[in-house]
């Protein structure tokens, strides 16, 4: 079969489809997956009312997409545009309810299903659709571009195994990407391999990602943890994934050799496993806390699991010492950009393939340090400890690095006032 015929079949088996989501969605909802209570969002109805005037629709595919749309969000309300963001998974919309501004508001995205989509776009209406990096749903893109809607891809990446896998599908992939106005890529190569599939408009600006504030954090929590732990050595592993707990309890158990007081805080990717984690730190001998059970930090506390979602900037704020996860035992990485923010020594492994260009400028200005191992991070988290200029020298540099590769907000704002000002002129009543 031609790729260029598979678009209409996908289409059609989207429509085919679209009466069983019910069940779908139930299923995942039992899992944790969707939250029971929004459902019909993914079904494109809405649970909000639209806003007069003129209104932004961003997209994003989880926690990370949503979080880097966030200074486009503040520059398009200050533009006087309401701005709809979202995105597909519960831990995301529950972060963004915390951190999107006022003029800002979040669904869940409707399923790639005509009828779904058709739905959403009669109710929300937008004037503007921009996606985050590889989010190319093919029959939103369709619905979209039908309605005559500009559609701009921002922060857009395409590795080079996905690039593999779309030359297959030519016809396919150079219809979609003939739809979207606008392709601003991460990097040079992203815009390249982007351009060869089809692109007709594509550039290069930069990662949205470097523009993102540091995550905020409660004053009253972090001066009651901070109590808590005195003037106790301490770091965090974040966003950890399975198995790398393992790892970080041998490494805590080797460098307390050294600094007897030592406290470890494990803030793992899924706070679901918060229980989990606790019982394999009972198993390996140390005491562990849970900050979802409420749980306090007591002298005799070696592990406290912040099994908690949208805390990630207190845990941050409490040492500057910090392992981003899914890098040793997971692959790909873990953003680590937010931690750099705030001045923190980063420790990463091998496995940072989804955010090879930050790790690589960080590795290569001393801000981050590569370990392979559990004796290589304890090695490195006593170095740190142990020599404080060269702990303040890493974190500073962590923090410089990210602060040089900013920008990518002010060069896409710049490349939609095009489409902003052809809004301003035939549709001035809304401005």
């Amino acid at each position: 079969m031609s790729s260029a015929v598979l678009l209409p079949v996908y289409r059609v088996a989207a429509r085919g489809l679209a009466p069983f989501s019910g069940m779908f969605l139930w299923r995942r909802g039992r899992r944790g997956k969707e939250d029971v209570n929004r459902i019909g969002e993914r079904r494109g109805r809405a649970s909000l009312p639209r806003p007069e005037g003129r209104l932004a629709w961003l997209h994003g595919a989880s926690v990370g997409e949503g979080l880097a749309l966030l200074p486009l969000v503040s520059r398009l309300t200050a533009k006087g545009f309401h701005v709809l963001v979202t995105t597909g998974t519960v831990t995301s919309a529950r972060i963004l309810a915390q951190r999107l501004p006022e003029g800002a508001s979040h669904q869940f995205s409707p399923l790639d299903a005509p009828a779904f989509i058709e739905r959403f776009l009669d109710h929300w209406r937008p004037d503007l659709f921009v996606l985050a990096e590889s989010e190319i749903w093919p029959n939103t893109i369709c619905a979209v571009h039908a309605r005559k809607i500009p559609i701009t891809l921002v922060n857009a990446r395409l590795s080079p195994r996905s690039f593999e896998r779309w030359r297959r599908l030519p016809g396919f992939i150079s219809t979609l990407l003939g739809k979207i106005d606008l392709c601003l890529a991460q990097s040079q190569d992203d815009a390249a391999r982007l351009l060869q599939l089809g692109a007709p408009r594509v550039d290069a600006i930069g990662d949205l990602k470097y523009d993102v504030d540091a995550p905020p954090a409660d004053p009253a929590r972090l001066d009651e943890l901070a109590a808590e732990i005195g003037p106790r050595p301490i770091w965090i592993a974040a966003s950890t994934h399975p198995g790398e707990e393992a790892i970080a309890f041998a490494a805590h158990k080797t460098l307390a050799k050294r600094l007897p007081n030592l406290l470890t805080i494990l803030a793992p990717r899924h706070p679901h496993r918060g229980p989990e984690i606790a019982a394999q730190a009972a198993e390996a001998g140390l005491e562990a806390a849970l900050r979802s059970r409420k749980e306090p930090i007591r002298p005799s506390t070696q592990v406290y699991v912040g099994d908690t979602i949208g805390e990630l900037g207190l845990f941050y704020r409490l040492s500057s010492v910090i392992f981003m996860g899914k890098s040793l035992a997971g692959q790909g990485g873990q953003n680590p950009i937010e931690p750099a923010k705030l001045g923190s020594a980063i420790l990463h492994g091998p496995h940072i393939g989804n955010f090879i260009d930050v790790y690589g400028a960080l590795d290569s200005r001393g801000g981050a340090i590569k370990v392979a191992d559990a004796d290589a991070l304890a090695r490195q988290l006593e170095s740190l400890f142990t020599d404080p200029t060269l702990l303040r020298r890493t974190a500073e540099e962590s923090r410089r690095v990210v602060g040089e590769l900013g920008g990518a907000t002010d060069k896409i704002m710049q490349a939609l006032e095009h489409y902003i000002a052809h809004m301003i002129v035939t549709q001035p009543q809304a401005f």
